[in-house]
């Protein structure tokens, strides 16, 4: 059995690394330790299960409801991940990178065949295709029950990290239609249906967002839908005040927190907003050039990161700048209006460094191949800061 499981983790990590090389190309961030406790549990409840079923405790149509109902709870685990402000591939890339792990368990637990573990199991019994086919299977299932709310959610599920987004949409729709209150349940529908139409929110899926909104106004993938959906039709106001309203329900000092904040600057930025009441009205001013050396390895739509550090204090930015390589050569202030973190402000920091990285992946988190430059030490205030991005990141 534990041949079974190590040959199926490989296995999601192939699959993993196939889906997520076109989406995504920066570091993916695994919680293995929480994953694995889960795993655990689920497997732990599935003896449970079968020993029931072959002591004569259940009935065979007790043992696959309860099944289905483990499952279902498995893949309750995967979703509760916070949905980022980020737009398109990395949307997707998440979404893929968060589910398919445990959807490979839940499929497993909801149609499988758990008894067939022996010693002389065929230690490939899970390929990708008999994975399509559990995927199936349940929803064979769900044409004899098609009330069953939760199997809809997920076959839902099952079929969005598969990429089979038109597929995922129909069966949103029939767990909505017997479930029109749930927030979740909308937001994830108006997700699979715009991945369907090709990653456009206007039209039915902003309106499945509104009433998700209306229902809930805290759901935080509606939030992050709405924002995006706004910034696609250039509402930047609207796009920064939803996505504003994300910061309350995320750690305010993680990785999350962070790309909302930059999300809001930007769509800030765009909208000409004046900088907030009290705003330093100095800062930092300078360009940032792309050096001949490196150009070559830039692509114009790649993100550039423009950011001041503290010389002598924490390492997190205290004032960050997007923009593209297409901008290049391009003008910069940096002053308290963008602080990443409530008493992170530039002006408090009498010394600073500028750095400007250009990132393949729009990961605000450095990546080897990355491109970047920085500048000397400069007071907080220094006018005029030329920063060359001539390097590679190793």
């Amino acid at each position: 059995m534990t041949l079974f499981w190590l040959l199926g983790a490989a296995l999601a990590a192939a699959v993993l690394a196939l889906l997520l090389r076109p989406l995504l190309r920066g570091r993916s961030e695994q919680r293995v330790s929480r994953r694995d406790a889960n795993v655990s549990i689920y497997r732990d409840q599935l003896r449970e299960l079968d020993a029931d079923l072959r002591a004569g405790l259940l009935a065979r149509t007790d043992y696959e409801r309860a099944r289905l109902e483990l499952e279902a709870r498995a893949l309750e685990d995967a979703s509760q991940e916070a949905v980022p402000a980020a737009r398109g591939g990395r949307r997707a890339a998440f979404a893929i990178g968060a589910g398919i792990p445990l959807l490979a368990l839940g499929l497993y637990l909801a149609v499988g065949n758990p008894g067939a573990f022996n010693p002389a199991a065929d230690p490939h019994a899970i390929t990708a295709q008999q994975l399509e086919g559990m995927v199936e299977r349940l929803a064979a299932k769900l044409r004899e029950s098609p009330d069953d709310v939760e199997g809809w959610r997920l076959l839902g599920r099952s079929y969005a990290v598969l990429g089979r987004f038109a597929d995922s949409a129909e069966a949103y729709a029939r767990a909505a239609a017997r479930s029109p209150h749930d927030a979740q349940l909308l937001a994830d529908f108006a997700d699979a249906l715009a991945m369907a139409r090709g990653q456009r929110l206007d039209g039915e899926p902003e309106k499945l967002i509104a009433r998700a909104l209306e229902l809930d106004p805290a759901n935080l993938k509606a939030l992050a839908l709405a924002g995006t959906a706004a910034y696609a039709r250039k509402d930047y106001n609207q796009a920064a005040a939803f996505w504003e309203k994300m910061l309350p329900l995320v750690p305010p000092d993680s990785e999350d927190a962070r790309a909302i904040r930059a999300n809001v600057q930007e769509a800030r930025s765009l909208a000409g907003a004046p900088p907030p009441k009290g705003a330093v009205k100095g800062g930092v001013t300078g360009v940032v050039t792309l050096s001949d050396k490196v150009k070559k390895q830039a692509l114009p739509d790649d993100t550039v990161f423009i950011l001041a550090r503290a010389v002598e204090g924490p390492p997190m930015p205290l004032a960050v700048k997007r923009v593209r390589v297409r901008d290049l050569p391009a003008k910069f202030e940096l002053d308290d209006s963008m602080a990443m973190a409530p008493g992170m402000s530039l002006s408090a920091h009498p010394r600073v460094v500028v750095t400007a990285r250009v990132s393949r992946s729009g990961n605000a988190t450095p990546q080897p191949g990355d491109l970047q430059g920085a500048s000397s030490p400069v007071a907080n205030d220094a006018q005029g800061v030329s920063v060359t991005i001539d390097s590679v990141v190793r």
